[in-house]
């Protein structure tokens, strides 16, 4: 019981962090939204990515584990389409310059956003799982 609740405060406290971060992922609702949005995200990852981890093992195996990540993003994409807390916009990141080094400016869709969102959280969430323990 202890660590589920560990995890549900990490997940909320990684969804307030991501979505100050990224500012095309926006939760409604305040601490309510946080606190269902980590809910069904805590939710997702205990039932919804198992499932998918499995269904996608063909091609997990054929990429050596590198489609994992493929369920993540799903499981992102079905919570943002069924919570009405999330939303995910379009991004545009306007570009940076420094010094001679130059990012330039790029348009993102929201699935593409979805993806940069979930490699997000992700690291998130295993960097503070890792600090932990």
């Amino acid at each position: 019981m202890k660590s589920l609740l560990r995890s549900y405060l990490i997940i909320v406290g990684t969804l307030a962090t991501t979505s100050q971060l990224l500012p095309s992922l926006i939760i409604k609702g305040g601490v309510k939204g946080y606190l269902i949005g980590g809910l069904a995200f805590m939710v997702a990852n205990l039932l919804l990515v198992p499932l998918l981890k499995l269904l996608l093992l063909p091609l997990n195996l054929l990429t050596l584990g590198l489609f994992a990540w493929v369920s993540n993003v799903l499981a992102l994409y079905i919570l943002v389409s069924l919570i009405p807390y999330f939303m995910v916009l379009p991004y545009q990141f306007p570009g940076y310059s420094t010094d001679g080094i130059v990012i330039p400016a790029v348009n993102l869709s929201a699935f593409q956003f979805v993806i940069l969102a979930s490699f997000v959280i992700g690291f998130l969430i295993h960097f503070i799982h890792w600090i932990i323990k």
